[in-house]
């Protein structure tokens, strides 16, 4: 069985979200995604939208997913990948270079991410008052 590994926020949950997990779940038979604590995000300088518990639900709720697990710190990944089994880590590919020295336990892979959307896009566009809105008589 090929375990395959990932980890983020997953907040604001997307299509490119469900892309990533598809892609990932196509290389192997199992994968796992850690989502980031509330705690872990605050060390990062980070704030999301929905808390842990919301975003774990949401992440298990993905048919491409078979186990999620918790993120805490930075340095987990490698006992989780031993603990865990896993074949390959995979990340976005803003990470590229960042996670090589795991490539003595597992394949490491940078994923390009999916064009045109982020959850950092997705915020800063509710955030701007000029959204248009479709009414039912003009759709």
């Amino acid at each position: 069985m090929k375990t395959i590994i990932t980890y983020g926020t997953f907040d604001l949950f997307h299509f490119g979200h469900v892309r990533l997990f598809k892609r990932l779940k196509n290389l192997g038979d199992r994968l796992i995604v850690g989502v980031s604590t509330d705690e872990f995000n605050a060390l990062k300088g980070k704030a999301a939208f929905f808390n842990y518990q919301q975003r774990i639900e949401i992440v298990e709720a993905c048919k491409y997913v078979d186990m999620v697990i918790a993120e805490t710190d930075w340095r987990q990944k490698r006992s989780d990948i031993i603990r865990l089994n896993a074949d390959v880590f995979a990340i976005g590919d803003d990470w590229a270079g960042k996670f090589d020295e795991l490539n003595d336990i597992c394949s490491v892979l940078y994923l390009e991410r999916t064009q045109q959307i982020s959850t950092t896009d997705i915020k800063n566009n509710l955030a701007t008052p000029t959204a248009t809105i479709i009414s039912p008589q003009t759709a």
